[in-house]
């Protein structure tokens, strides 16, 4: 007896039916064994905000929230997160407008070319709900794994000092 849910063989590989909540909206598709979670998100949910970087789990860019884990989204398959609850970079800001991190990486020049930001952005969430009054520190080992070639790191280490005085990890804590 088959279930709608087992995987499906063609000649591009075995398909996997998943159901996902991805902030805050389910979704229900199809996906190739093979497929990245990354992949899944940028190109078949459009949702572009989680960048490619390097494809190697190196560089942080495509860092997601999966069932309250920071993740590399290049390092998980799209079938893995069948049943998970995932947070992207878009999920952040709330009825338009940007969250107190968001304002403070823009206020506090924690940003430049912008290709870090998505991960760095999800990385600091991760790091103010478990701490929500780190020290420079706890918050440079927090982002430790994900590269900026343009910043230095210094405002975005101040960027999320200023957030976490500003409140940042209560104001996360109480949303969720």
């Amino acid at each position: 007896m088959s279930d709608e849910r087992d995987p499906v063989v063609s000649d591009e590989g075995t398909a996997h039916a998943i159901e996902v909540t991805i902030n805050g909206e389910t979704h229900k598709r199809t996906v190739l064994a093979r497929q990245l979670l990354v992949h899944f998100l940028r190109d078949t949910l459009g949702l572009q905000g989680t960048h490619v970087g390097c494809d190697t789990g190196s560089c942080g860019a495509c860092s997601v929230i999966v069932d309250g884990q920071l993740i590399k989204s290049c390092m998980m398959l799209a079938p893995q997160v069948d049943g998970a609850s995932i947070e992207t970079v878009e999920g952040l800001a709330q009825d338009g407008e940007l969250n107190v991190l968001q304002r403070s990486f823009n206020e506090n020049h924690g940003l430049q070319c912008g290709y870090c930001t998505p991960g760095m952005l999800m990385a600091a969430t991760d790091l103010l709900r478990r701490n929500p009054n780190p020290s420079e520190d706890e918050i440079r080992h927090g982002i430790r794994g994900n590269i900026c070639r343009c910043t230095g790191y210094v405002n975005i280490v101040k960027s999320i000092k200023a957030a976490a005085e500003a409140g940042a990890g209560a104001a996360e804590e109480a949303s969720r």
